[in-house]
């Protein structure tokens, strides 16, 4: 079974070009032309969202190196203690929406110091890969598109955040 898995994981992306490829030509569509122009608006939407990009790093490097995170973490402690949130994961609930290395650095923290198979280092993982980059995602889609006013959205992400943290909790004491 390791053996079929590791043989599709290899093959599964010069199989997808390829089908694209043929489906072109089969299409007549000129790849080459196709390809160039869509490096083109690829470019453009760089060029687009790149004020939003600075100012969402820049905004980290602040949050991260003026402390912010520690008041932050002892303001939620009482909250999440409540709700049965290790104290530990803590910084991860802040850190995910804002930044995806951020939090990743966070979680290989956690890992290192209580393992991968502890409590705290599984709620961890079960958090990551549950929550999104909140801010992120939000500039970079926002930004390529122009939009200014985000309405509802980042507080129903911000909601869907918190479910994702609350579930990830639930279900790491129910199975382990």
């Amino acid at each position: 079974m390791v053996n079929i898995l590791s043989l599709i994981s290899i093959s599964i992306i010069p199989f997808i070009m390829s089908i694209i490829l043929i489906h072109g030509f089969i299409k007549g569509i000129n790849l080459y032309d196709v390809f160039v122009e869509g490096a083109k608006e690829g470019f453009k939407t760089a060029i687009k969202i790149m004020p939003y990009l600075i100012a969402i790093f820049v905004a980290i490097g602040i949050f991260k190196r003026s402390g912010a995170m520690n008041i932050m973490v002892n303001i939620f402690t009482p909250i999440t203690k409540l709700l049965g949130i290790p104290k530990e994961v803590v910084p991860l609930v802040i850190m995910r929406p804002i930044s995806g290395s951020g939090s990743l650095a966070v979680v290989k923290d956690i890992v290192t110091t209580y393992g991968a198979d502890s409590f705290i280092g599984r709620v961890a993982s079960t958090m990551m890969g549950s929550a999104e980059t909140i801010f992120y995602t939000m500039a970079i889609y926002f930004g390529a598109i122009g939009i200014k006013n985000s309405r509802h959205t980042l507080s129903a992400a911000l909601l869907s955040h918190i479910a994702a943290v609350i579930a990830s909790v639930f279900i790491c004491n129910l199975v382990f």
